[in-house]
């Protein structure tokens, strides 16, 4: 059972304590994975848009907002630092004059495939506390909590990061 946290009451409803732990393990879950980026222009920020593209494909600057979470400024200015460095490539939507497709360079997916399994390996570390079995259960449970958001319309189901997704109809079997 992992302790408490300092601002919670033990006696709390257990949604209550959730709630605490998840605004806690998030900062600290980036913190932890800034901490083993070694290369000061791949960001996990930028790291997160450029793996949307290499996955989707070509985007939207809204699309990727969206599917980021992000706002419209943070896209832009990610964007932004991701075109100074020569990884993504902006251009007119063919249809659409009011938006702007963001695409990968050949540049980025060369320094994706050079440096993304070998930075998730290094973050990845941290799960070695849990067995196989225990991470599997995190991912389902998490997994849960995802579709939850996206039935809300907080999150968006082609944001979703692992290609064993549930599915609407799932999630409300197993709920």
């Amino acid at each position: 059972m992992p302790p408490t946290c300092a601002h919670s009451d033990a006696e709390a409803p257990v949604k209550h304590r959730l709630i605490q732990l998840l605004w806690t393990i998030g900062p600290a879950f980036t913190r932890w994975a800034e901490s083993h980026m070694h290369e000061p222009d791949l960001t996990p920020q930028r790291v997160r848009v450029l793996l949307h593209l290499k996955q989707y494909g070509s985007s939207k600057m809204s699309d990727l907002r969206d599917a980021l979470g992000v706002t419209a400024t943070n896209v832009t200015a990610l964007v932004d630092a991701l075109e100074k460095d020569k990884m993504v490539l902006r251009a007119p939507h063919p249809t659409d004059r009011r938006a702007t497709i963001i695409d990968l360079t050949e540049y980025a997916h060369q320094r994706l495939m050079e440096s993304c399994g070998e930075f998730k390996d290094r973050v990845a570390e941290l799960f070695g506390e849990f067995t196989d079995a225990d991470q599997e259960q995190f991912v389902q449970h998490l997994s849960r909590m995802y579709m939850a958001l996206v039935q809300r319309g907080v999150l968006e189901l082609p944001t979703y990061p692992h290609s064993k997704k549930p599915t609407p109809e799932k999630q409300e079997e197993t709920a």
